[in-house]
């Protein structure tokens, strides 16, 4: 009997006692308890439920102000519509087909292709060379930085007619010049079409190159310090240290700012809006896709056609976005979108 009971005994010593899980040693473990899982259910729609709340109104207004004038501008460039009133006349195809075959929509594409090509080969080297002089420590530099950037931040309504007044044939400039006694270099800036597109990019460089130049600087002061210093013991010259260090490190910044201006040139408005006029623009050169928009859609009573000539130049700034961001922006997006993943 006590044999019998001492293994009774033991047999129930071994075995797992409840709300316990025996482990790979033979030692019981103790398992999860019941209610973690709706917890842990709770938390998971907590945190869903804040992301909602922080990020709907955002995702709204985003909706209500981007996404829907796209799709609106989608449908209505299908119809011929004075822009009230329910849109009845559908042309299919027909305002694509006029768009394309437009020799005047051929002008201002090519006009674009200019802005955007002298808008990096004339702001990217001045305003490098700016910030890498600003970045060093002189006397006065925060005032400089101000200085360069004020233009940006001024009102393009104020920038157009201030240079638009300046230009004119009787203006400052030409006034200057004749007081100088450069009187020959006077010129008609705003109406004579081989000089007005110079005109143009004169006035854009002045107003967004302070927006490169701080942009700039902020890439600058995320290089360490530590490499310039070892650059210097090593007998690397100034333009070495620049050509081996800075531009390379500063390449993300670079790439960042010419993709913002490549995109701020296919959509140009503002400025030869308000200095040229939508008429003006065409005869002295600087048209672009969005001053045909409103001359041929809004002026006209075409919004149809407007709508169709928005469509065109979404897909076009979409097209060169992704390709920019597949070809040039690939290394520099890797990290961000891999980050995390195993």
């Amino acid at each position: 009997m006590r044999k019998e009971s001492a293994g009774a005994t033991s047999l129930t010593d071994a075995r797992p006692l409840p709300g316990t899980q025996k482990a790979g040693d033979g030692a019981p473990r103790a398992s999860s308890p019941a209610g973690a899982r709706p917890t842990r259910r709770t938390a998971d729609w907590r945190k869903r439920l804040e992301i909602a709340v922080l990020s709907g109104p955002a995702i709204l207004v985003f909706v209500g102000f981007v996404i829907l004038p796209v799709i609106l501008a989608a449908y209505y460039g299908f119809f011929r519509w004075k822009g009230y009133g329910p849109a009845t006349d559908f042309v299919g195809w027909g305002n694509y087909v006029i768009i394309f075959a437009d020799s005047a929509f051929h002008e201002v594409l090519m006009h674009n292709g200019i802005i955007l090509v002298l808008s990096l080969v004339i702001q990217l080297p001045i305003a490098l060379i700016l910030a890498l002089l600003i970045n060093q420590k002189i006397r006065g530099r925060s005032l400089i930085r101000v200085l360069i950037f004020v233009p940006y931040i001024i009102s393009e309504v104020i920038v157009g007619i201030g240079w638009g007044l300046m230009l004119q044939t009787n203006g400052a400039v030409n006034d200057l010049l004749e007081s100088v006694g450069l009187g020959a270099f006077q010129a008609d800036w705003l109406s004579d079409p081989k000089i007005a597109i110079w005109s143009l990019m004169l006035i854009i460089s002045w107003k967004y190159i302070g927006f490169a130049v701080i942009l700039f600087l902020a890439g600058l002061q995320g290089i360490p310090e530590e490499l310039f210093e070892a650059a210097s013991i090593d007998g690397a010259s100034y333009w070495q240290v620049q050509r081996s260090i800075t531009l390379p490190l500063l390449g993300p910044t670079l790439r960042t700012w010419a993709f913002l201006s490549i995109i701020g040139s296919l959509q140009l408005f503002d400025l030869v809006f308000i200095i040229w006029g939508q008429y003006v623009a065409s005869t002295a050169g600087t048209s672009t896709m969005a001053t045909y928009m409103v001359a041929n859609g809004r002026t006209s009573g075409n919004f149809g056609y407007g709508s169709a000539v928005a469509v065109v130049m979404f897909l076009i700034s979409l097209v060169i976005a992704l390709t920019y961001q597949r070809f040039v922006l690939r290394r520099d997006t890797a990290g961000a979108l891999t980050e995390g993943k195993k």
